[in-house]
C-alpha cells in the first residue's frame, strides 16, 4: 500500500512539473510581446552575483488599489499597448471587457510588494555594461495576463 501511495504521489508531482514546463514553453513561443518601461537600480549583489534590480513603472494609485499580499487573489492590471509594443499600465482590472489595444497583466508578490513577474534580471559576471542601458523589460503575455520576463530592451527598443 505504501508503495502505491508513493508511486501515485511521484506521478502527481511529475504531472504538475511537466504541466508547468509545458505552460511556460507555450507562453514563450506563443505569448504576445509587451514592453514595459523600467528604472534599473542596484546592479550588483555579492550573494547572487551580477544582476540588475528592476523597477517597472506602475502608477501608485493602481498599486494602492491592488490590495495587500494577504488577499486571496493576485491582482490583474490593464495596460494599453501602443504600435511599438510599449505598454502603459492604466488601471486595476475588475472583470470589465477590454478595448482592442488593452491587455491584462497579472501581478506577483515579491519583497512585500506587487511586481510584474520579477524585480531582478540576472546575467553572467562581467556583462554589466551590456545591460546598463536597459530601458524596457520584454515580456510574453498570455490571454489571462500571466507574464514571463524574456529580455531587456534599450532606449530605442533594440534587443540588448
Amino acid at each position: 500500500m505504501r508503495k502505491a501511495i508513493a508511486l501515485a504521489a511521484g506521478l502527481a508531482i511529475l504531472a504538475v512539473a511537466n504541466h508547468s514546463i509545458y505552460s511556460r514553453e507555450h507562453l514563450l513561443a506563443d505569448g504576445r510581446i509587451a514592453l514595459l518601461e523600467l528604472a534599473p537600480v542596484d546592479p550588483r549583489s555579492l550573494m547572487q552575483g551580477d544582476y540588475m534590480r528592476l523597477d517597472f513603472r506602475l502608477p501608485p494609485a493602481v498599486l494602492g488599489e491592488a490590495g495587500g499580499l494577504l488577499d486571496n487573489k493576485r491582482p490583474i492590471v490593464v495596460g494599453l499597448r501602443d504600435e511599438r509594443g510599449v505598454v502603459t499600465v492604466l488601471r486595476l482590472h475588475r472583470g470589465e471587457p477590454l478595448a482592442a489595444a488593452e491587455l491584462r497583466i497579472e501581478l506577483t508578490p515579491k519583497g512585500g510588494e506587487w511586481v510584474i513577474v520579477s524585480d531582478a534580471w540576472s546575467f553572467a559576471e562581467g556583462e554589466a555594461a551590456r545591460w546598463a542601458p536597459a530601458k524596457y523589460g520584454e515580456f510574453r503575455l498570455d490571454d489571462k495576463g500571466r507574464a514571463m520576463l524574456v529580455g531587456l530592451r534599450g532606449p530605442g527598443l533594440e534587443t540588448l
